[in-house]
């Protein structure tokens, strides 16, 4: 499949109310020694609406006391959220973190967020959204897969940036899947451990980013791409330049999250009207700051917040 080259131009949406959301799951977050609210599209939300931007988090909770702590949760950090209730469990995953503050996961399986249902009000949400950010782990499920795809093909197909970013955990992700979710975005996130499965699925010999961010345009007119490569460095392709930074250096507590601030901030950055070099540097600084920090949602400092 070929498709026709196009530009993605952020500045189209400087004069745009625009409206985020994180889509898939919310989740607790368990270490060791204490509990914290994430999940990747619900970190991403947050970390746009500390940015500036209006954001909400569209998931599913059951009924039981994780997700009245997740409400009173969102509620403190003034986060909107849509969480209708399903009669599964709230979402949780147990968290180890290596002497070198990286995590390694194990999520309970059928769980609330695995049954995200359709409706018409998340159907009018779609439409009122420009940026939305989704990943694979929700989409394990027929159910949540379903009201995901179909949120992002009611956004307003004019003003929207849809921003996959793959967060493959574990077996819960398939060819299909990725093959169905690359057709429903703009933007790609992906790090250095995800790369050689994406490429194998695309049918590339090497993982290579600059090959695999070609194919890409060439398949599937996707023109930015975000790729993170841990404690070496991070490149940001957009359109036809590149952006390639060293990762800051910072004393690591833990990288839960970090990947997801990242995104977030350099996407917000790009709205705001910075350069991709800007964007991207700002970008590393908010990802270093949330390494240093337990868990995925911490607040950030008010230098963080893009004026207009």
């Amino acid at each position: 499949m070929r498709v026709n080259h196009t530009v993605l131009q952020f500045a189209h949406y400087k004069d745009l109310q625009i409206h985020c959301a994180g889509l898939g799951e919310v989740l607790f977050d368990i270490f060791p020694y204490s509990m914290k609210l994430g999940g990747a599209p619900a970190n991403f939300a947050y970390h746009c609406s500390q940015i500036g931007f209006a954001s909400l988090i569209v998931s599913a909770v059951g009924n039981d006391a994780y997700a009245e702590k997740a409400r009173t949760l969102l509620a403190l950090k003034y986060m909107p959220a849509f969480l209708p209730i399903v009669p599964y469990p709230t979402g949780a995953v147990h968290i180890n973190i290596d002497r070198s503050g990286i995590p390694s996961y194990s999520f309970l399986a059928d769980t609330a967020y695995d049954h995200i249902p359709t409706s018409e009000y998340i159907l009018e949400l779609a439409k009122n959204t420009h940026v939305a950010c989704f990943g694979t782990l929700a989409q394990r499920s027929h159910e949540s897969r379903q009201t995901i795809l179909t949120f992002l093909d009611h956004m307003p197909s004019e003003y929207r940036i849809r921003i996959f970013d793959v967060n493959l955990r574990e077996d819960y992700y398939s060819q299909d899947m990725i093959t169905a979710s690359l057709a429903h975005c703009e933007v790609l996130k992906c790090n250095a451990e995800e790369l050689p499965i994406l490429t194998s699925f695309a049918g590339l010999k090497h993982a290579d980013a600059a090959a695999y961010y070609a194919y890409l345009q060439e398949t599937y007119a996707i023109n930015c791409m975000i790729y993170t490569e841990g404690s070496k460095q991070s490149t940001v392709f957009l359109n036809d330049t590149v952006s390639v930074l060293p990762t800051a250096q910072t004393t690591v507590v833990d990288t839960v999250g970090a990947g997801d601030s990242f995104g977030a901030a350099c996407i917000c950055g790009l709205l705001k009207g910075l350069p991709l070099q800007d964007a991207h540097a700002f970008a590393t600084k908010v990802a270093s700051f949330v390494c240093t920090q337990e868990g995925a949602m911490p607040e950030f400092p008010s230098c963080f917040k893009l004026k207009d």
